[in-house]
């Protein structure tokens, strides 16, 4: 069995504008064994939870505006730590990091809390991730905003939609926007691999020392970063790729949910440039929807434009009604 580490609580001690309470729960790997996750949880208890999931290479710290603003608005927010990453254990050895095992771990998570009327906030692998915990389990979830998220299929359908190409050409060939294979192979090769570095660069606005030192806080060397180090490589590059199926049958539950489905992607995130359109197709309950572009904003919306985008989220969620 390999093994797990667990960031000393000192290294979340005094962090700029998150003063929230620890939560924690176990969950169970058949592989790996109990890992415990760490989770925020925030508001009145018995509101209808809205679960914010964050992805590479962040933690729940990056919900810390929106959570506020949410709670202020009468919400209770959860915001729980992907395994690997934040307060949460860390798996010492990069293979026990996969896509469907982070799938499963959150799944474990909203079961263990017996969540329900959720309305699901994602952003980067809280999409992918998120979104196929809901094809598993969709009368859990209440609606759905989908901010700067993707659902890589590698479909050939996806040719000419995308602000980074990922896609097959039907042939045995694909088509890979170069700074995606760049990104992949950075987190690979590169001797120190900083969350803060990824945070700062992806942002529109200057992120403060404090804030940027808060997402490395997690991380105090090397083998603390299998999790932060194999998310990107997890990203489905061929159609033939374990992720690429998961990516194939959650788009399939997409494009039956009809609840309440709202885009909120910025305008300055190449990344994830288009998807919001192949959501909007995709999935009926966003028909009709007030989708938006945030404006001024990268990939981490949330550090750029947290408020406006807890106010998004809140005037949805008040404007369509509870199941």
């Amino acid at each position: 069995m390999n093994a797990v580490l667990r960031t000393p609580d000192g290294r979340f001690e005094d962090l700029s504008d998150f003063g929230f309470a620890p939560n924690y729960l176990t969950v169970t790997d058949p592989l790996i064994g109990p890992l415990r996750m760490h989770y925020v949880d925030e508001g009145p208890t018995t509101a209808p939870p809205v679960l914010l999931l964050h992805g590479q290479p962040t933690w729940s710290y990056l919900y810390r505006h929106v959570i506020a603003s949410l709670v202020a608005r009468g919400h209770r927010v959860i915001a729980p730590d992907h395994i690997g990453f934040g307060r949460s254990d860390k798996p010492t050895a990069r293979t026990d990091y996969t896509f469907q095992g982070h799938v499963d771990w959150m799944s474990a998570f909203v079961e263990s809390l017996g969540l329900s009327n959720i309305t699901l906030v994602a952003q980067d692998w809280g999409g992918p991730i998120g979104l196929s915990v809901l094809a598993g389990g969709p009368d859990r979830f209440d609606r759905v905003v989908a901010t700067n998220t993707i659902l890589h299929t590698s479909d050939p359908s996806l040719v000419g939609r995308l602000g980074w190409a990922n896609h097959s050409q039907g042939d045995g060939r694909v088509v890979l926007q170069e700074a995606l294979v760049d990104y992949v192979l950075l987190s690979q090769r590169a001797p120190a691999l900083d969350a803060s570095l990824f945070v700062g660069f992806a942002t529109t606005t200057e992120v403060p020392p404090a804030a940027l030192a808060a997402y490395d806080a997690p991380f105090p060397d090397e083998s603390f970063k299998a999790g932060l180090r194999q998310f990107p490589v997890l990203i489905p590059l061929t159609k033939n790729d374990p992720g690429a199926a998961i990516g194939r049958a959650t788009g399939e539950a997409l494009a039956r949910f009809d609840r309440p489905f709202l885009t909120a992607y910025s305008d300055a995130d190449p990344a994830s440039a288009g998807w919001d359109s192949v959501f909007q197709a995709l999935v009926p309950g966003a028909a009709g929807q007030p989708h938006t572009t945030i404006a001024g904003a990268g990939h981490f919306v949330q550090e750029d434009r947290g408020d406006e985008l807890a106010r998004i989220v809140a005037d949805f969620i008040e404007a369509t009604p509870r199941r």
